[in-house]
């Protein structure tokens, strides 16, 4: 995703500008296009286009393939500044990055927020000044917040699920979820995606008997997966939001021995997800 905003937006300055240059202003995904400064973003030909980058810390394999990536992906263009904070999970610390990225004044800025909500007034403030804003996965409380925003269909990972569990299950029994960061739209979408398709697919046939946020990180999959087995001792499947943070999931259940009692399902499509579903057994799906 980081890769196609370096692209895109790479492209754009480097080719617009001019006195006839008209910007269109188009988004993907699910939350459609933003709109923002016409005449943000510009550059001259010829001239070096600067792109600016901000991040949560990379504690999870997508995270850091996702900055990793757009580092190469800047480096193949000799008119592109890549300019890159290192990444942090503590929202107030993101905005000040933040400010001190506009402060150098790109041509487009990038936020992957840590959290969309308090990210979203420094996301306007940018707007404001002129700066293009590109709102990449976890999305802004506005519309205004961003030129472009870049994500996957996260309703549609939930929906994915709940149809594969409703046909392994024959609509029939307890299945727990285990959610992403609490509060973000990328957790929020996968969580109703999954809860409405269930409900439709089956009425109350399928029991959601627990669902607790792991914050999308394996140790913290694994706490969390162990309370619940404590507490629920009939679980037919589990929905995890993440194949990382499935990882700790997967321990959790085959140290306390119940991997033949349930079925689970990732997100995400990781390597180490994809060989545990070829093995067969307990890790079922990714989506």
């Amino acid at each position: 995703l980081a890769v196609l905003a370096v692209v895109a937006l790479g492209l754009t300055a480097c080719e617009s500008g001019g006195d006839d240059d008209e910007s269109s202003d188009s988004g993907s995904g699910s939350e459609g296009s933003g709109s923002g400064s016409e005449d943000g973003g510009t550059a001259e030909e010829g001239e070096t286009v600067k792109i600016a980058f901000s991040a949560p810390g990379a504690d999870h394999g997508w995270l850091a393939a996702i900055t990793e990536n757009a580092e190469e992906e800047a480096a193949q263009y000799d008119d592109v500044e890549f300019v890159l904070l290192e990444g942090t999970n503590d929202s107030a610390a993101q905005v000040s990055q933040v400010e001190q990225l506009m402060a150098e004044d790109p041509d487009a800025l990038i936020i992957l927020p840590h959290e969309g909500g308090p990210l979203t007034p420094v996301a306007l403030e940018a707007m404001e000044q002129g700066i293009p804003v590109i709102n990449l996965d976890r999305e802004f409380s506005t519309k205004s917040a961003y030129r472009t925003w870049i994500g996957g269909d996260n309703y549609g990972i939930g929906v994915s699920a709940a149809n594969y569990l409703a046909e392994q299950l024959d609509c029939q029994g307890n299945v727990v979820e285990i959610q992403g960061l609490a509060g973000i739209s990328v957790t929020e979408l996968r969580s109703a995606g999954f809860a409405d398709t269930i409900e439709q697919l089956c009425g109350d046939g399928i029991t959601i008997v627990a669902q607790q946020p792991a914050d999308f990180l394996p140790d913290k999959g694994l706490e969390v997966m162990e309370t619940i087995l404590q507490a629920e001792p009939d679980i037919d499947a589990v929905y995890t939001h993440d194949d990382d943070m499935a990882m700790g999931v997967v321990s959790a259940i085959e140290n306390a021995g119940r991997e033949d009692e349930m079925i689970l399902t990732g997100a995400g499509g990781s390597r180490d997800a994809m060989d545990r579903i070829e093995e067969g057994g307990l890790y079922s799906a990714t989506f």
